[in-house]
């Protein structure tokens, strides 16, 4: 299924969108790019992307990163004196130059969810080392990208850009469709770079604290339906399968488990990692919507196979469904699956709000959502978690749902009830919904 046809924000999402739009400004005003640059508090520095990198520091108060002119990627990750009390990391890449106006995927999304962490107090001008903000962190290099998409797909994207120069906005992909911008390939790589940064921070602090902050990876374009030839819907380069495969070859965990809670099937990570034994791919989705893959008997190839878990939700599923998938599914195949480091596609468009797909899911869902997965990867691998943001285009919901999931990793109250409404809700599927979790029980053995 193709969404060829973009509805406009729904009215819930008019508030945030106004504020979004009144403090842009600050954000067009701190988006450089440089043609061999590298990301800093919003900025690219002029230097290669490999070797004798430059750094500077950015300070909005609270817990800000730097590092001096050097080498090496232990100065992008924060020191043991900074993370001591630290229980949430975070890297903003906005990519404010990829938009076309009235897409759904805009460059509004991200600086929406800054916005309200900052009014809900959330931000480490407010809470000081408990939040810590990464502002200097490297573009991931194109070996990087190289890891999980062809090379011929990632050189001819870069060339694509002279092409987006002179016409404004290319189409890349008619799935979705996926457009491209003169700074798409740059801005990707700096998408991809802070997933990676974060993997860096959270690895360094579980070496020396039992409990390491969660990270959070705030980032566009999003990545989960971009192929290893090519982009699809929305996205251009597979962030968290890049990051998958960055922390197996830099830091030696070879078992990475990806959870997908995004409503839509993460096609391209599954199709990355099909035959691979030391990947775990699992994705809870709404059945039927794009693109149409994700299918319960989709599990793996060769090697591979049995570490691919596709649970197509039907429409209307929401809370209930997705606590008792956790219970009976997640947790069950993490547990015997053993992984050194969780990683998440954090997409929030399962919303009841969202305009793009029928699931119902709440703030509370993702409230919830998080607060499991980083109690399982506390149990698991030594608190190693990564969050990487994918879809969500309500901005209300979505703003809100980010900011409820990281009082989850503070360890905070949810304060969901605020914002959602139940009386939009209807009863969820409960039969069709217990029977597609028994049939992947069946399938997987748990």
């Amino acid at each position: 299924m193709h969404l060829q046809a973009f509805p406009p924000f729904p009215s819930s999402a008019g508030n945030v969108l106004f504020f979004v739009r009144h403090h842009l400004y600050k954000w067009k005003s701190h988006i450089r790019i440089d043609m061999d640059g590298k990301f800093v508090g919003g900025q690219f520095s002029p230097k290669k992307l490999r070797g004798g990198r430059r750094c500077f520091s950015r300070s909005i108060g609270g817990a800000s990163i730097s590092c001096s002119n050097s080498m090496g990627k232990d100065l992008y990750v924060p020191s043991n004196e900074k993370i001591t009390n630290a229980r949430l990391i975070y890297a903003v890449a906005p990519a404010m130059g990829h938009n076309q106006e009235s897409h759904p995927e805009s460059n509004f999304r991200v600086p929406a969810i800054v916005n309200a962490l900052e009014k809900m107090e959330l931000s480490p001008k407010i809470r000081g080392s408990e939040i810590i903000e990464l502002h200097n962190f490297k573009p991931a290099s194109v070996d990087d990208i190289a890891s999980v998409h062809a090379r011929a797909y990632v050189s001819g994207l870069e060339k694509a850009m002279d092409q987006a120069s002179q016409e404004g906005i290319i189409f890349i992909d008619g799935s979705g469709p996926t457009y491209a911008t003169s700074t798409t390939f740059h801005e990707s790589l700096v998408a991809a770079g802070a997933g990676i940064t974060l993997v860096d921070s959270v690895v360094a602090a579980s070496k020396n604290f039992l409990d390491p902050p969660v990270g959070f990876a705030l980032i566009r374009p999003p990545g989960h339906h971009a192929i290893p030839k090519g982009p699809m819907g929305f996205c251009v380069f597979g962030n968290v399968a890049i990051a998958a495969r960055y922390a197996q070859r830099e830091h030696g965990l070879k078992r990475v488990f990806i959870i997908d809670f995004d409503v839509h099937h993460g096609n391209g990570t599954n199709d990355a990692f099909y035959d691979d034994p030391d990947i775990f791919f699992l994705s809870t989705h709404q059945d039927g919507s794009y693109p149409g893959t994700g299918k319960a008997d989709e599990v793996g190839h060769g090697d591979g196979e049995g570490t691919t878990l596709n649970l197509p939700l039907p429409g209307g599923s929401g809370d209930i469904a997705m606590t008792t998938v956790f219970d009976e599914v997640i947790v069950p195949c993490a547990q015997r699956f053993k992984p050194d480091i969780i990683l998440v596609s954090a997409g929030y468009d399962g919303h009841v709000l969202d305009p793009l797909a029928s699931l119902q899911f709440t703030t509370g869902t993702y409230y919830t959502l998080a607060s499991n997965i980083k109690q399982l990867a506390k149990d698991l691998c030594g608190g190693r978690c990564v969050f990487f943001l994918e879809g969500g285009y309500n901005l209300d919901s979505l703003s809100y749902s980010v900011a409820d999931s990281f009082r989850a990793f503070l360890g905070e109250r949810s304060l969901a009830s605020e914002f959602d409404n139940p009386a939009i809700l209807y009863d969820e599927p409960s039969t069709k919904v217990k029977q597609v979790i028994q049939r992947v029980k069946h399938i997987h053995s748990l």
